[in-house]
């Protein structure tokens, strides 16, 4: 009985040392992946239809001025840059759809680093952490957000399209993470399961964060 209770402690602590790797080396890669990328997100006064429907009008104009700005962008400082000088723009032009909408909500933007869950975007599947996000917040912001990755310009890939663009976007991450990086992100969006075995391992990492702090 005692030599089977030494044993356990021992696999229980080995087990713990395994998580705890784990979880430091998915921690310093979360970073360095957060330090190549800029979000984008937009979000909704509330979760009514309405508020839902009018983040994604401010969304549809707010890119349509950015889009021949931003797509050509080499680095991320490059883009930080231009959004900056542009957000005085982006935010009268996010006020005039709310107002041509009828409603008179207050509009917030923006570019600072901010804490996120777990989040897919077509075959991308960033994990929990903090990222330097370009934000415009409609109202209370209680509403859920739409989001892209506009550093590289994922967002632009899609608008032409209407849709999520698989390659596209496959291609613009290449561009900026490496080959190791990629592959953490890539949730093989061919493959139906891939993508929650990704979250899954990235929820885990987020609970043994959790505990640990």
């Amino acid at each position: 009985m005692k030599k089977a209770i030494i044993i356990m402690t021992f696999i229980t602590f080995l087990l713990g040392i395994i998580l705890l790797v784990s979880y430091i080396k998915a921690d310093a890669s979360q970073t360095t992946i957060a330090n190549k990328l800029i979000r984008f997100h937009v979000i909704a006064n509330s979760d009514i239809p309405e508020d839902q429907a009018l983040k994604l009008k401010v969304k549809d104009e707010v890119l349509a001025y950015v889009y021949p700005k931003l797509k050509d962008s080499k680095s991320l400082d490059e883009s930080r840059k231009i959004l900056e000088e542009n957000t005085g723009v982006i935010k009268e032009i996010a006020k005039k759809v709310i107002k041509e909408k009828g409603y008179n909500y207050s509009v917030d933007v923006t570019l600072s680093h901010e804490n996120f869950p777990v989040k897919s975007y077509g075959n991308i599947t960033l994990p929990e952490g903090n990222y330097e996000a370009y934000r415009i917040i409609i109202g209370s912001g209680e509403g859920k957000n739409w989001w892209c990755v506009m550093f590289p310009p994922l967002c632009f890939t899609d608008i032409t399209r209407g849709e999520v663009a698989y390659k596209e976007t496959e291609n613009e991450m290449k561009k900026v993470l490496n080959e190791k990086e990629y592959e953490i992100v890539n949730n093989n969006w061919e493959n139906k399961n891939s993508e929650n075995k990704l979250i899954f391992k990235f929820k885990i990492v987020e609970t043994i964060k959790k505990f640990i702090e």
